[in-house]
């Protein structure tokens, strides 16, 4: 499983949902599983993003149907980046090209 940090901003409709319902928040974690990936971390967060979220998922093309599938709503707008492990990007810098 790779690992993916998915920093999100709630939409004007997002807030609206979420003022309805806080819990859909979990409901959406349980649909993110459902896709396959899962919710390892999630924070709310003050300043540029709502939420930041830690998930794993099999690889690029699984979170990025879950990404894309998510922003389709209009109730977020998700940037998504790859994280590596600090041992690995280490190991992975420190190889020598031949």
């Amino acid at each position: 499983m790779a690992t993916y940090v998915l920093l999100t901003k709630v939409t004007a409709a997002g807030v609206k949902t979420l003022q309805a319902n806080p819990r859909r928040i979990k409901e959406v974690n349980k649909e993110i599983e459902a896709l396959g990936a899962r919710v390892i971390a999630q924070y709310a967060t003050l300043g540029r993003y709502d939420f930041v979220n830690i998930v794993e998922a099999k690889d690029n093309e699984s979170i990025a149907r879950i990404s894309v599938g998510l922003g389709a709503r209009g109730t977020v707008q998700i940037e998504t980046l790859t994280a590596i492990p600090v041992e690995t990007f280490i190991r992975t810098i420190g190889r020598k090209t031949k």
